[in-house]
């Protein structure tokens, strides 16, 4: 048995950088159909290992989760983005801010907040007429942040501010795209990039101020709390101070603030995660799901039926889209065939063994929901649409990390609950009363930080 496994040449100075950031979808599939379970990747200043196996991601993720952390890529701009969010907080630090950030994504709470996720969907297709086109993906990304900032931070966001968030986006997903020459370039470099990158981050954070100086003083006042007052939403245990308090993150982390147990540094870091994770995935799988339904007609009319269903008694609840199960199951194979997380990244605190290889301390070990979700080895024609696919019978056949759009383990995504029923009581919202067309080229993807379309998705709207 080979020691090092085996992987594509690359060039002498890029390694396969370059590869990887003209295609890094296609490039990552060849290297998984060419070489197997653990495939030896030169992607810049460190050994990165690519893993297609589903054991061996589960391995990592949640059985060995313990051996391994976050990597650093001797970049700063995540950190500099993120800071030490629970996206890559590490240890202690992480355990704590987890503990914290838990009772606002307790299901009851989540559950409570179908009602604000229904009155926001419903004002914003309001406008929307017969025979009108709008961009999609741009669509949803101003509905799902004005959601995560009433749910998470219990307050209003107007549309400037909404826009401002859009505009200063391009910016900073641009900084996280592929690109072999980065790692040449020091970040404090005031290369045009760099200045426009750190002007965005100094922009989204005027807005995360404004939300949290509006809310100050506020965070005792149970009414602020989109879940409510009236023991709808969760509160803490019995003799907990903080019970009859509201739930919703920020008020959370302004009461530990007052306590000392953060600091103004660590607020601006979970908010700014929360903000960017907490609604742009949402909007890119709902994206691709109303995409992939403009295309399958048949689809789209069994989702309409659930959805004409769901809004039947009224307001949309929790209740009425946990029924949607054809919808729920178009979700997943949209989630399937376009994960908004196309790939992570973990780093073994000391050598492993996976797949029968040695893996070294300190390299990166890359596990891609793009490679695995589209493989044949786990899924019959697995380029196809096919929602019943995720019929219970069918699904129990496959392994269990054959798929994983939110991650795994102890580190899965907090935000999995609420991001589901926002994407529900959405579908839900805009098929009981609109079709939408897609008019646009063949979908073409960039990777950045998640999988975002390559160009604008226009889609027309007709009434039903």
């Amino acid at each position: 048995m080979s020691v090092t496994p085996p992987g594509p040449l690359g060039d002498p100075l890029f390694g396969n950088g370059r590869q990887f950031a003209d295609d890094p979808f296609g490039f990552l599939r060849a290297c998984a159909d060419s070489y197997g379970d653990v495939v030896r990747l030169d992607l810049g200043p460190r050994e990165t290992y690519l893993l297609t196996n589903p054991a061996d991601v589960e391995r990592v993720l949640v059985a060995d989760a313990e051996r391994y952390r976050k990597p650093q890529f001797g970049d700063d701009a995540m950190d500099t983005l993120l800071g030490d969010g629970l996206l890559m907080s590490e240890g202690e630090t992480w355990q704590r801010q987890r503990k914290l950030a838990n009772p606002a994504f307790h299901n009851r709470r989540i559950g409570a907040l179908a009602g604000v996720m229904a009155d926001h969907a419903e004002s914003h297709v309001a406008d929307w007429e017969d025979g009108d086109v709008v961009d999609l993906q741009l669509e949803l990304a101003r509905l799902t942040v004005k959601i995560i900032v009433t749910a998470m931070f219990g307050a209003d966001i107007d549309d400037e501010e909404v826009k401002t968030v859009q505009e200063n986006l391009e910016p900073l997903g641009a900084r996280f795209e592929p690109d072999p020459r980065r790692y040449l370039i020091p970040d404090w470099l005031p290369t045009r990039e760099n200045r426009e990158f750190d002007a965005a981050i100094d922009t989204l954070e005027s807005v995360i101020d404004g939300i949290v100086e509006r809310r100050r003083g506020t965070e005792r006042d149970p009414s602020v709390d989109p879940a409510g007052p009236d023991g709808t939403g969760v509160r803490g245990p019995p003799g907990d101070p903080d019970a009859d308090l509201p739930m919703d993150l920020l008020s959370v982390l302004l009461r530990a603030r007052d306590r000392g147990e953060q600091t103004d540094e660590n607020l601006r870091d979970e908010l700014v995660t929360m903000l960017l994770a907490g609604h742009d995935t949402t909007a890119l799988a709902l994206t691709y799901a109303f995409y992939l339904l403009s295309n399958h007609p048949e689809a789209r009319e069994r989702v309409e039926g659930e959805a004409e269903e769901a809004v039947s008694g009224g307001s949309l609840t929790a209740g009425a889209v946990r029924d949607m199960d054809y919808t729920e199951r178009v979700l997943n194979e949209s989630m399937r065939l376009y994960p908004p997380v196309y790939t992570l990244f973990r780093e073994p605190k000391l050598d492993v063994k996976l797949g029968g290889y040695r893996i070294p301390e300190g390299s990166a070990l890359m596990v891609s929901q793009w490679v695995i979700h589209r493989s044949e080895r786990w899924y019959d024609d697995p380029e196809a649409f096919d929602p019943d696919r995720w019929t219970p019978e069918r699904r129990i056949q496959r392994p269990r990390f054959a798929y994983f759009p939110f991650g795994g383990g102890p580190r899965h995504c907090i935000g999995k609950a609420f991001s589901l029923l926002e994407a529900k009581i959405i579908l839900a919202t805009v098929c009981s009363r609109f079709e939408l067309d897609y008019e646009g080229p063949s979908l073409a993807l960039r990777g950045s930080l998640t999988m975002h379309p390559n160009h604008p998705v226009p889609m027309r709207i007709r009434e039903r």
